[in-house]
């Protein structure tokens, strides 16, 4: 009975049993995982890299973040006000029904909240003026003020009544409400907030969803209910156009995307190596053993994956399609070597392969490790994914070939391809005429040109919007939206912070010109501040000074030209007397404010180290040059507080522009000490062969990105560690040739054709990451396929 030289105690039958308990052991562990909890990752963001934030700004990126996440907005254009109020309020309705469960707070206008903060406003209206109407108390140009206010009382539209010219002659007070609202685009009716368009007017209504726009099962559901609901008002209103924005859509897209490239590159990959094993061994058998070595690898990267992270990305999937070209490559070494030797068993084939197999498993296995290292969480499932996938692949070998593996092989061409392949680069190498030698030695001539040009062109981008590109019709629809809502906010926003209250509320006013100015030069298009909401106690003692004054000198002056009956002249001044001690507080403006406001107060956060600071947030919207803003912030002296633009979005992309510099440092160690470990077993001149196939690959691939017009990111560099992993493979498996090179080329080269099968299809991939992997990849493994044979060029003169 042939023996498993894994274990020479166990006989064939025993060491296939084993396989098939760990399959079955590590199937249970897959589905007891899956009914704990684990579940497919879609959210992009949970792919990139955790910023190492103080404890205010992490507050401040998760307040944000809560508030836009998961938010859907949808505009419903009409032709007239009416039509465009009935058509939300059905939408709203159909929303909030019972079956409809996936959305909550759904909304529009209606806010009862904004009644009860007028109120408050009301109580301290002697601490409260517009920038207008202080310019006009500071002037000494009151008559302005009553002018504006006689215009007012006449007014059909004005918002005078006895009750509120008693204890506000100047009605001062309903100009204050609307500098609270200062976007003039928007109007609320009904309660439905509303807007003018050039084809008619649109309703706005906002729902957040239940749960996180990111799980395919929440997705489902509120897609549903949204479709539901848009059905049923085109069926009552055929023209009605419906708009929708949020991050909702954009996930579902990149759901899409990846299901379907996990498909098509999948599909596509297991084909060709179908055909490939056909084509090579003209049996059924090798392809048994090669399905049955994915299989178990797939099954032990995901059970890997979900037992270290409780969850698979999509993009881990699309990623981890990759292992099927490197996993079967173990099944092709070994009926390649089997074929060139046909008189041997399995085990003894196996026992032939198995130091050079070993060490090739262990190459790889580290290339996929130290993907692992970087801080990027996306690529620490891809490691652990793709390398525990090798591991199951390579068990499944040792345990089940033995057995399965005895069958005998019809000859085929494939060595007769490989032996005149390796004997032609021995013509073509190893000239022996002189036109031959000279064309040789201008070869090294176009290489070096190539690379001189290739890498003079290389630049790069680590814009992490890279990650993911949503189709144009996404976008196109969320930028109409965003225009209704003249800009929306942005995720990149202003963090104020001080280290008391009155200090935070008053930079919150030294701010707010600011930001005028900013717009006024179309840095942005609109800044939403709780400054106007809050004003500072300082503000508002000059506030009440001015009105104070005024009413002291000219109050009666005031009743006469208003034509108000003199008795309010009492009341009015017990009033002003008695607000003197009763101060707008940012608790009390919060006890009434609506979630929104609420939101951009963080009020007081304690640091690790136990300092305490005053946060609030400015949201921005319609950003049009964050550099020039973040400068314009950067050149202002703020002497009670500190005022920085939050970009999550630009500091990552930084921290993922020096990783990328990590990386390729990380490259050269890699290749430096695998030079030395080599060196030990095949001495300084092969270790250095083996190690130059991979680096020349890498300069070649990096010209050839360079020469494409390819900028280099941290995908790049990460797939040059696998290039340089399956490299030194190639070159392995030629040092280890001792005799016959011929099964050694003939499984090199079907192991480049899956791997370019799998990995080179990832260069079709939508996402711009995805695709720049693959692109590397494809040109990194052709370029090592073409360099290996090389090798036999330093373990014997003659091929």
């Amino acid at each position: 009975m042939p023996r498993n030289p894994f274990n020479l105690f166990i006989s064939a039958k025993s060491s296939f049993a084993v396989w098939l308990l760990l399959l079955l052991a590590m199937l249970i562990s897959g589905a007891w995982q899956w009914q704990q909890g684990a579940r497919i990752q879609t959210d992009i963001l949970a792919m990139l890299p955790h910023l190492q934030q103080d404890k205010l700004t992490e507050t401040a990126l998760d307040t944000v973040e809560k508030r836009l996440a998961n938010q859907v907005y949808i505009a419903l254009i009409a032709e007239n006000d009416n039509q465009a109020i009935s058509a939300a309020q059905q939408v709203m309705t159909s929303l909030q029904s019972p079956s409809s469960q996936p959305f909550i707070a759904i909304r529009s206008g209606a806010d009862n909240q904004l009644e009860e903060l007028a109120k408050v406003y009301f109580e301290h209206r002697f601490r409260l003026l517009t920038l207008e109407q202080t310019h006009a108390l500071e002037t000494d140009n009151w008559h302005e003020l009553l002018a504006a206010a006689q215009s007012q009382l006449y007014s059909a539209f004005g918002f005078a009544n006895s009750q509120l010219l008693a204890s506000d002659p100047l009605l001062l007070f309903p100009a204050n409400l609307l500098a609270l609202s200062p976007n003039s685009k928007l109007r609320s009716q009904q309660g439905i907030l509303l807007t003018d368009t050039d084809s008619g007017v649109a309703a706005i209504v906002m729902a957040k969803g239940r749960d996180s726009a990111f799980s395919p099962t929440a997705q489902q559901q509120q897609m549903l209910a949204l479709q539901s609901a848009f059905s049923q008002i085109t069926q009552q209103y055929p023209q009605i156009r419906v708009l929708k924005a949020g991050a909702l859509f954009h996930a579902i897209a990149a759901t899409e995307s990846a299901k379907q490239e996990i498909s098509r590159i999948g599909l596509i990959s297991m084909l060709g190596i179908v055909l490939l094993v056909l084509l090579a061994f003209r049996s059924v058998m090798p392809l048994v053993a090669a399905v049955l070595t994915l299989t178990t690898g797939v099954v032990f990267a995901f059970v890997a994956t979900l037992s270290l992270f409780g969850e698979l990305h999509l993009l881990t999937l699309v990623f981890g399609t990759s292992l099927i070209g490197v996993a079967i490559d173990y099944s092709f070494h070994f009926y390649c070597e089997k074929q060139a030797h046909p008189n041997d068993t399995a085990s003894d084939t196996i026992k032939r392969i198995f130091p050079v197999l070993t060490l090739a498993l262990a190459t790889s296995a580290s290339a996929f490790i130290a993907i692992g290292f970087t801080p990027f969480p996306g690529m620490q499932q891809v490691a652990v994914f793709c390398a525990a996938g090798l591991i199951g692949a390579y068990l499944t070998l040792l345990l089940i070939f033995p057995l399965l593996g005895n069958q005998s092989l019809k000859q085929t061409r494939g060595l007769g391809f490989a032996h005149a392949y390796l004997s032609w680069l021995h013509r073509v190498f190893i000239p022996t005429k002189p036109v031959q030698k000279v064309v040789l030695m201008l070869l090294p001539v176009g290489v070096l040109m190539m690379l001189f040009f290739g890498l003079s062109q290389l630049t790069a981008n680590d814009d992490i919007r890279q990650l993911q590109q949503s189709p144009e019709a996404i976008t196109t629809e969320e930028n109409q939206l965003r225009q209704l809502l003249s800009g929306g906010t942005d995720n990149q926003f202003i963090l104020v912070s001080s280290a008391n209250e009155q200090d935070l509320l008053q930079t919150l006013e030294q701010l707010t010109p600011v930001l005028e100015t900013a717009i006024s030069n179309n840095e942005i298009d609109q800044a939403v501040s709780i400054s106007r909401f809050m004003p500072s106690m300082v503000r508002q003692q000059h506030h009440y000074q001015l009105q104070q004054q005024l009413y002291q000198q000219h109050l009666a002056e005031i009743i006469e030209q208003m034509g108000l009956d003199d008795s309010i002249k009492a009341s009015l001044m017990a009033e002003l007397n008695q607000a003197n001690s009763a101060w707008l507080t940012p608790q009390t403006v919060l006890k009434h404010a609506n979630d929104d406001l609420k939101a951009l107060w963080l009020g007081d956060v304690t640091s690790a180290n136990t300092t305490k600071q005053y946060g609030a947030i400015v949201l921005l919207g319609g950003i049009h040059s964050l550099p020039a803003l973040t400068q314009r912030l950067a050149n202002q002296d703020w002497p009670l507080g500190q005022v920085k633009v939050i970009d999550k979005v630009g500091d990552i992309s930084k921290l993922m522009g020096q990783y990328r510099q990590l990386t390729l440092q990380l490259l050269m160690w890699i290749f430096a000490l695998a030079s030395i470990a080599f060196s030990v077993k095949y001495g300084i001149k092969l270790a250095l062969a083996i190690v130059a196939v991979p680096a020349l690959a890498v300069l070649l691939t990096l010209a050839c990105l360079g020469l494409v017009g390819s900028s280099i990111s941290l995908f790049h560099a990460l797939a040059f560690i696998l290039v340089l992993g399956i490299g030194i493979d190639y070159s392995l498996f030629f040092a280890e040739a001792k005799h016959t090179r011929d099964g050694v080329m003939m499984a090199i080269f079907m192991s480049a054709c899956s791997t370019l099968l799998a990995f080179g299809l990832l260069a079709l991939s939508q996402t711009h990451a995805i695709h720049f992997f693959g692109l590397t990849l494809l040109f990194g493994i052709s370029f090592a396929f073409l360099l290996a044979p090389f090798i036999s060029f330093f373990t014997r003169k003659s091929l």
